[in-house]
Order: C-alpha cells, then sequence, then structure tokens
C-alpha cells in the first residue's frame, strides 16, 4: 500500500521546503522527498555559505584597510580551513533549521531518489529499497546543478564548479574565473579579496550581462581598480591540467589565441536542470528547448496535478523566485486564488565588493518595450552616510515611464545595495510613481536617502547633487 497525502514536493531547496511550510499551514498532509540534504543547494552549497565566505573576505579587506579608518592591524592573515569551517558551520546551522521547521509544520520527510511513476505517484528510492507514495497534486522542485565545459570537466582539484570553490582544498595563487554572472563574480571577489589573483573572461561584451549596462561599465573599472583581469568578448577553447597547474587557450576580444598559466579554475557557465530520470518523459511533461519544464503563471504544467517551481523550471533562477512560487503554487492547489508571478518584480542581488543589485527593467529593455523613460542617478560620494562609511564608491539608477511616473526598473551598485533593493521592489509591487516615491521620508544619515534622490534626479529635483 502506498503512503498516501494531499500534496508530494519532490526536492526541499528554497521552493520545495516553501511550499511544503504554506501546504502545511492551508491543512495539506504533505510530504516532501529529498535526495541529499534538507534545504537543498541554496542552504548547503548555494546561497547561505558563499554569504559566509563573502562576509570574510569583506572582514579580510577592511582589515587591510584599516588605517583608513584610523586602527592599526599588524599584518592581517587568515586560515583556510577555519574559513571554510565557519561556512560549513553556517549550512549546517541552517540545515538543521529546516530540519526543524518540517517537524513543526508535521511534513513527513523521505530520504532517497524520487521518481513520478504515474499521474498522483511517486516513487522513493533509498539504499534499494522503494517507498510508494500517492498524491492528488505534485510540486516538482528539484533544482539545478553547475553546467560544465565539454572541454573543462570539474576534477575538484583544480578544475572548480561552484561546489568545489566553497571548500577548496588549497588556495589558489593566479586563478581563473569563466564566466561573469552572479556566481562567477562572487567567487571571484572572494578569491581576490583573499589574495589570489582573478583573470574573469566573459564571452558577450560585458560581465554581469544581466544587469543595466551603465552597472557593469562600473563593476569592470571597480574590479579592474582592485587588481582583477577583467576580459569581455573573450573565450576559453581549451584546459589542460599540467600537473603544476592549468593551461588554458583563450580568444581574446581581438581573435587572438593566447596559451596562459593558472593555478587554478572556476567554471561559472550557468546551469543545467535536474529533470532527468524523475519520470518526466513517461508522464507527458512538457520542457522548453533548453531543458526546462514549462509552466503557467500559477507554476502549472500541462499535467494535471503536476506543478514545478525553482531553478527546473525558467528563469530568473533565484532563490526567492523558487520560494515565491512555492507559495504561489500551494496556494493554488488549494484554492486561495493567488497572485500570478510577475517576473519584472523579482529583485536580483551580487553579493561582490561593491555590490550590486537590481529590481526591474534596465534603460536598454525600457526603451526597447516601447517606454519613453525619464532616469535618475544619484552617486554615493553625494551621501553622508557613504562618505562615513568610508564607502563613496557606486550610484543608484532609477528609470520611469515618462507618460505615467511609473517606477520602470531601479539599479545599484555600491555598499549594503542588496539590502536596499528591496524598498524598490516594494515599490514596484505597489505600483508606485514617482509621486508617492518623492513624498516618502527617507531617514537621515542613511544609505537609503541614495534611493530618494534618484527619483528626484529623474525629475530635475535631486537636491544634494
Amino acid at each position: 500500500m502506498a503512503d498516501t497525502f494531499d500534496l508530494i514536493v519532490l526536492g526541499s531547496g528554497p521552493g520545495g521546503y516553501v511550499a511544503a511550510i504554506r501546504a502545511s499551514q492551508l491543512g495539506l498532509k504533505t510530504a516532501i522527498v529529498e535526495r541529499e540534504n534538507l534545504g537543498g543547494i541554496c542552504l548547503n552549497w548555494g546561497c547561505i555559505p558563499t554569504k559566509a565566505l563573502l562576509r570574510t573576505s569583506e572582514i579580510y579587506h577592511y582589515m587591510k584597510q584599516a588605517e583608513k579608518y584610523g586602527l592599526s592591524v599588524e599584518k592581517p592573515s587568515f586560515d583556510l580551513d577555519k574559513v571554510i569551517q565557519r561556512s560549513r558551520g553556517v549550512a549546517k546551522q541552517l540545515n538543521q533549521g529546516v530540519t526543524g521547521l518540517m517537524k513543526k509544520n508535521k511534513v513527513t520527510v523521505y530520504f532517497g531518489d524520487g521518481k513520478l511513476t504515474g499521474k498522483g505517484r511517486l516513487s522513493v528510492t533509498k539504499d534499494g529499497k522503494a517507498t510508494d507514495l500517492e498524491a492528488k497534486n505534485i510540486i516538482i522542485a528539484t533544482g539545478a546543478r553547475a553546467r560544465e565545459l565539454p572541454f573543462a570537466k570539474s576534477d575538484g582539484k583544480r578544475i572548480w564548479t561552484y561546489r568545489h570553490a566553497m571548500t577548496p582544498p588549497d588556495m589558489p595563487g593566479k586563478l581563473l574565473v569563466i564566466g561573469s554572472g552572479a556566481i562567477g563574480i562572487e567567487f571571484a571577489s572572494f578569491y581576490n579579496d583573499m589574495g589570489a589573483k582573478v583573470t574573469v573572461v566573459e564571452m558577450l561584451d560585458r560581465i554581469l550581462p544581466v544587469e543595466d549596462a551603465e552597472i557593469s561599465d562600473f563593476m569592470t573599472k571597480a574590479l579592474t581598480k582592485q587588481g582583477m583581469d577583467i576580459r569581455a568578448s573573450t573565450g576559453v577553447q581549451k584546459i589542460a591540467d599540467t600537473g603544476k597547474g592549468i593551461s588554458a587557450e583563450i580568444k581574446g576580444k581581438d581573435g587572438k589565441v593566447t596559451t596562459e598559466e593558472f593555478s587554478h579554475v572556476i567554471v561559472a557557465v550557468g546551469i543545467v536542470p535536474n529533470v532527468e530520470d524523475i519520470g518526466l518523459k513517461e508522464l507527458g511533461v512538457q520542457l522548453d528547448q533548453r531543458g526546462h519544464i514549462k509552466t503557467d503563471e500559477y507554476c502549472r504544467t500541462n499535467v494535471q496535478g503536476v506543478y514545478a517551481i525553482g531553478d527546473c523550471t525558467a528563469g530568473p533562477w533565484l532563490a526567492h523566485k523558487a520560494s515565491h512560487e512555492g507559495v504561489i503554487a500551494v496556494e493554488q492547489i488549494a484554492g486561495q486564488h493567488p497572485h500570478p508571478m510577475d517576473r519584472n518584480n523579482i529583485p536580483g542581488c551580487t553579493y561582490c565588493h561593491p555590490q550590486v543589485a537590481s529590481v526591474g527593467l534596465t534603460e536598454a529593455k525600457a526603451k526597447e518595450a516601447g517606454y519613453k523613460v525619464k532616469v535618475g542617478k544619484f552617486p554615493f560620494i553625494g551621501n553622508g552616510k557613504a562618505i562615513a562609511l568610508g564607502e563613496a564608491e557606486g550610484f543608484i539608477k532609477t528609470v520611469f515611464d515618462e507618460a505615467t511616473g511609473e517606477l520602470l526598473g531601479a539599479h545599484m551598485v555600491g555598499a549594503e545595495v542588496t539590502e536596499l533593493i528591496q524598498g524598490y521592489a516594494v515599490g514596484k509591487t505597489l505600483e508606485t510613481t514617482e509621486a508617492e516615491l518623492m513624498h516618502t521620508v527617507f531617514p537621515h544619515p542613511t544609505l537609503s536617502e541614495m534611493m530618494h534622490e534618484s527619483v528626484l534626479s529623474a525629475y530635475g529635483r535631486a537636491l544634494h547633487i
């Protein structure tokens, strides 16, 4: 006899475990299936432990800058093993927290490999033993894994994915990072601050290509100033382990191919959805051209009773997007009439130094969409709190529809902008115009005042520049 539930969630990442909790809150008898660790990649090998590492490198950066603040630190150094131990400890704490949440919400947890075996049926296999589960509704939240290059298969020694880069066997001396999205730039920032000589290679014409072009340009200059070698319109054609390091054939912007030596390489060229061997094909669940599960705005697949959320579906591939989709899917199942997902209201953050954050349309995308725009910008150097922090590098940019005053997008680079962006995300969700933002009182002295000034700037009313 199969174990019977109202809902089965396959995968316990930030989409899956949040979906399970919301389902429990709505009175649904819920099971969650996980093949590795509760919390998925995000809590165990992604968002959380990388932020622990980046916090360490941030503090180390400030230690080396102590004199600027009137302080004295003699010969700052670090213990790589302890740095990694702290990061892993943070991940373990969060994993235990999710375990507690499952118990608190009476969610039944099954560990093993889950596979759809028919409509409303799923089998969990662990150590050769199969357990059959049944439910009217199933949410697929299987996430994704790092995309590898055919000529640069990761070995954990010198050729790394993000997972290897979080637990390095040794500190790179000269590091090549292939790919300049959020993952690539975050690891480049971490290792650069910790003392490695870092080269970043990006095939497209600018780094952080999903961000506003002005943000990308600013980051290129900022990272170059920090000592990184940033190369856009550049590709890696071949990687070879020399026994002492890595040899890479790199085709530059000018078309010339050079062979260069590095100690290690991080491959950060995107993700591959985990959709194989879970019964999707047999059940007839449709995938898009890139292999991601097709869903509608309520996370429904083409098969009744089967939903999909998170990184196994279309982007953006962000933990908070997965969590929100989990809530939408469960509320749809429970007949709660949820609001559909609006991807334009999903903020994105890159936790490098300086930080990058954005929400909504870039200036270029807004113009492509047919908007006549008003754009405002305000620099960190014009903000008292930024100067007091010793972090006067960066700016905030806002994009408005000239006709209606609708906030179309906001783009930030600088200290703590990943904490500031939510203000604009709330504004977009509430369909705010420039009038409401102008009339909002921002506290002084704070970095958030720059958000206000950027809005004022779009309409020729900036006060402090």
